[in-house]
């Protein structure tokens, strides 16, 4: 067995509390694991008992997974094609400066990725004379802080020569090289594929390592699994139906994370290259999710890529995150904590009054957890003047800095456009970007950039393609 009985049983304690927090009923499974027989064999039959808990009666929500499940549960209103008339050269600029402004958002919120709170943070800026936040972070702030990023050595002001290698910014590269390669039509065996020649493992964590992990395993099978992705027989259909079987089942089990944020930092492409048109890019996003994750793992990625799609025509910022919002199940944790989110940041003064209101109801979510990032995400968009101001904001506000400072890059980069940018943010990176990515070898940040923007004109001449 490649994984220690140890660690097996360590990763089924993550996945009963997700499966509690679910609303499934685990009464006796934390006992029962603790008191195992320390065998494969056992952590198989395990497996088994887990297979079986159903859902508490009590439960409220309705989370489905499926992509034909989740739309039949999410607004029945929503516009289920493009909302209005595009200009794909605008939307290309756009997308560009929404790459652009996601790099600078990443970097600013990368110091401080190690689990923070908006006080913490606070604290820390206004002791090392940097509050309010206007610019990347100085090194002087590690002395007010109980803990930084290893990478602030190569991301804090003084240090900062290039865009520093972080896995937020590998996604967003993974999902436009997915679209170039697949298209519309692509399919978790195309990630499998893209994945594991462009990801180094230790440049992936939670369920995207543990998903590229079985990935590595799975290449040493002699039996190729390009018969899964082709056409006809009904072997290769079966063969695909258990190889879905398969990777459920890897999500379900060994994969205590199906909920965190680790699929919505893979949101933005999705939301680039379709603008206005949030039905679909929501639904690249949910596929795109579902390769690791579950539930709000999945609907987080949905609502981000909606909302970068929205931004991009759309001129009301509430109307944006309500829009958004439809693309969801109506029934769920994510939409109803989401909801009320929005609703506490519109009674706000300010952003650090929406900021106090959210956590006060979601400080239990604290780094990648989703609910609470998001609210902060909202907080961040509504409350910003400009771009940086908004990525400003959200770094303030703490949890994983990082990965929500790039979806808020993202997003304002994609509702204010090119005439945002200020060169300052940029002009510190010297057109250089270290991906760490094995296979991609662009360095240069505006060629990058650039092709970043192609995607809505590609999609589009895609789409009339399939059509024809």
């Amino acid at each position: 067995m490649l994984i220690k009985f140890e660690t097996l049983k360590e990763r089924l304690h993550g996945v009963i509390l997700n499966k509690g927090e679910q609303g499934y009923d685990v009464s006796g499974l934390e006992e029962k694991l603790d008191n195992l027989p320390e065998s494969f064999d056992s952590i198989m039959s395990f497996v088994d008992d887990i297979n079986s808990i159903r859902i508490r009666d009590d439960w409220e929500y309705v989370e489905p997974n499926s992509i034909k499940e989740i739309k039949s549960n999410s607004d029945p209103n929503r516009i289920k094609s493009k909302i209005c008339d595009v200009d794909l050269n605008d939307s290309s600029k756009r997308v560009e400066a929404a790459f652009l402004s996601s790099l600078c958002g990443c970097i600013l919120g990368k110091p401080l990725e190690a689990s923070l709170t908006g006080d913490e943070i606070k604290d820390a800026l206004v002791r090392s004379n940097q509050w309010p936040l206007s610019y990347y972070v100085s090194g002087s702030i590690k002395e007010f802080l109980p803990r930084v990023h290893p990478s602030h050595i190569e991301t804090t002001k003084e240090n900062i020569n290039y865009v520093a290698p972080d896995d937020d910014i590998n996604y967003t590269i993974m999902g436009m090289l997915i679209l170039e390669n697949y298209g519309t039509e692509f399919t978790h065996e195309n990630m499998e594929d893209l994945w594991i020649h462009h990801l180094p493992i230790n440049t992936t964590f939670g369920p995207e390592r543990t998903r590229l992990l079985n990935v590595g395993i799975n290449s040493l099978d002699s039996i190729s699994r390009s018969n899964f992705s082709s056409k006809g027989g009904v072997g290769k259909s079966k063969n695909k139906e258990n190889y879905q079987k398969k990777l459920d089942a890897i999500n379900d089990y060994l994969n205590p994370g199906d909920e965190l944020c680790g699929a919505a930092i893979r949101a933005d492409a999705y939301g680039y290259a379709l603008p206005g048109n949030p039905e679909l890019a929501s639904e690249l996003a949910a596929r795109d999710a579902s390769f690791t994750h579950n539930r709000t793992g999945i609907y987080g990625t949905m609502f981000i890529a909606a909302a970068i799609s929205c931004a991009q025509v759309m001129k009301d910022k509430e109307e944006i995150i309500r829009t958004a919002l439809k693309y969801v199940p109506q029934e769920s944790r994510f939409f109803i904590r989401s909801k009320l989110c929005l609703d506490e940041i519109l009674r706000a003064s300010d952003w650090e009054d929406g900021y106090k209101k959210i956590n006060n109801i979601l400080n239990e979510y604290g780094h990648c957890r989703i609910y609470q990032e998001v609210g902060m995400m909202i907080n961040s968009f509504l409350f910003a003047n400009n771009i940086y101001e908004g990525i400003c904001i959200q770094v303030s506000q703490g949890a994983d800095t990082d990965s929500f400072g790039a979806s808020v890059g993202s997003l304002l980069g994609s509702y204010y456009g090119p005439e945002g940018l200020d060169s300052k943010w940029l002009e510190i990176f010297n057109d250089d970007i270290h991906t760490g990515m094995a296979w991609f070898f662009e360095r240069s940040v505006s060629k990058l950039a650039k092709r970043m923007g192609r995607l809505p004109v590609n999609f589009s001449k895609w789409t009339l393609a399939l059509l024809q």
